[in-house]
């Protein structure tokens, strides 16, 4: 119980198994079904695929003291039974058991037209090599799209929108490149397509609605956007540095920010607005506070990719989405001169895991 809550303690319980043999984890169970608890004694057994086995005699064992690595196979257990605690407890899960258990759409702009007034995004290549690895290692079906005018992006959204996910458990969107601030109702921020036209992330998130896409009805649609929210600067503030900052990387940081401009024409009609469904089972994760600039390395690629592809790396097996995005904003809040934070707007209903190996 020191662990704190509910999910804190299932994560401990995990670490504990984990650590203290092979052995643990058939005891555990075994201690299940003596206590009266065979149904959750069935689940964990189903859900991280242990075979029958003997009740074995509760023997604890010392950590190893060496420094050595444990045997990758004894982790195997964490994400499974992770899910299976989780599940015990009030909160509720996604599901993902297709493989691959969602298309990956990568948006990467680079190479802008002069006319647009927009500068080559040098080092946005390298975030899109590191998704791309990244999302096909957690098991997504990976397509990837570069330097696409406005209209293109349009065009390759709605055709991933249009195609039947009914087999497949979620879709994820990334999208690298300029953005501006927008008009906006639901989701703020617009991304350029090259030809320096401007979409809203509104109009993007709702080709993926349960209006427009029916077979993604209650499924997790994710969306992942670097690119400015805006023009400003945040210099930060000061206060007791519990981690290190990053200094700042000199003449090599770059940002993806672009003047606001009004809409032209009318603005939304009520009716318009009051027909839009609800946004359930959607998450769009920011680079940036809506307003403020995003930063990028001309060398190793942009603050928010560079930290989101580690996080996953160390992370997903074992975390869920929000919790990892949390660890995304941390790290990229205490780097360089001028400052940056992540953030997210949330409405799914469940818990996020992605599928691990």
């Amino acid at each position: 119980q020191s662990a704190g809550s509910r999910r804190e303690q299932a994560r401990q319980l995990v670490t504990d198994l984990e650590t203290r043999g092979k052995q643990a984890f058939p005891a555990f169970v075994s201690i299940l079904r003596d206590t009266g608890q065979g149904d959750l004694a069935d689940l964990l057994s189903r859900a991280c695929e242990l075979p029958p086995a003997q009740p074995a005699d509760v023997t604890p064992l010392e950590p190893s003291l060496s420094g050595e690595t444990r045997d990758r196979s004894e982790g195997c257990l964490m994400q499974p039974l992770l899910k299976v605690l989780l599940w015990a407890c009030p909160c509720q899960v996604y599901d993902l058991k297709a493989d691959p258990c969602g298309y990956c759409l990568i948006l990467n702009n680079v190479n802008f037209s002069r006319d647009s007034d927009l500068s080559t995004r040098a080092g946005s290549n390298i975030d899109c090599e590191k998704l791309e690895k990244r999302f096909k290692s957690l098991h997504f079906n990976v397509l990837t799209r570069q330097d696409l005018k406005a209209q293109e992006i349009v065009w390759e959204l709605q055709k991933l929108a249009r195609l039947d996910h009914s087999a497949l458990d979620c879709c994820l969107v990334v999208i690298l490149s300029h953005g501006c601030q927008t008009s906006h109702i639901q989701f703020p921020g617009g991304i350029y397509g090259t030809d320096g036209k401007a979409i809203p992330v509104e109009k993007i998130v709702n080709y993926f609605n349960g209006s427009h896409c029916p077979s993604l009805r209650g499924k997790p649609k994710l969306f992942f956007i670097q690119a400015c929210g805006g023009e400003q600067k945040d210099q930060g503030f000061e206060v007791e540095s519990d981690s290190p900052g990053d200094e700042a990387r000199g003449v090599s940081v770059e940002s993806d920010a672009t003047p606001f401009q009004a809409p032209s024409g009318a603005s939304d009609e009520p009716d318009a607005v009051a027909s839009l469904p609800t946004p359930s089972d959607i998450l769009v994760s920011y680079s940036t506070f809506p307003g403020f600039v995003s930063w990028r390395d001309r060398s190793s690629g942009s603050w928010y990719v560079e930290t989101l592809d580690n996080v996953l790396d160390q992370y997903a097996h074992s975390e869920d989405l929000l919790n990892m995005l949390l660890r995304v904003a941390h790290a990229v809040s205490a780097k360089g001169k001028y400052k940056q934070i992540p953030g997210c707007f949330n409405f799914l209903r469940k818990k996020f895991f992605f599928m691990c190996k």
